[in-house]
């Protein structure tokens, strides 16, 4: 089963877990990451280093997060996603959107 990138990403867009994925299987938008399921070995190696919680096994999502497994899945198809391979710094405003939840209002699926 693949891991899965859900709301707590949304406007803070961290992205240390790009860093150890040795798939390469981040894709990145306008506000959020998201993982091709298709590159994911679920080797968990992104989930340690997502400093706000956002990464889960598909089999651990919590009943409210369930629809990030399809969400991840057509962003990864995106033709605005493109791979992310490197980290970068986080949004102008993570801090304030950190601990903030239920943020999928404000993702942004286009450029």
């Amino acid at each position: 089963m693949p891991f899965v990138v859900t709301d707590s990403c949304i406007a803070c867009k961290y992205t240390d877990c790009v860093s150890v994925c040795p798939m390469d299987c981040f894709v990145e938008g306008p506000n959020f990451l998201a993982i091709d399921p298709d590159g994911c070995i679920d080797c968990s190696m992104c989930v340690p280093e997502c400093p706000v919680g956002a990464i889960y096994n598909e089999t651990d999502l919590p009943e409210g997060l369930r629809h990030f497994t399809e969400l991840n899945a057509k962003l990864a198809k995106h033709p605005g996603w493109k791979p992310i391979t490197q980290a970068q710094a986080p949004m102008p405003d993570h801090a304030q959107w950190r601990e903030v939840e239920g943020k999928i209002d404000m993702l942004k699926t286009s450029i």
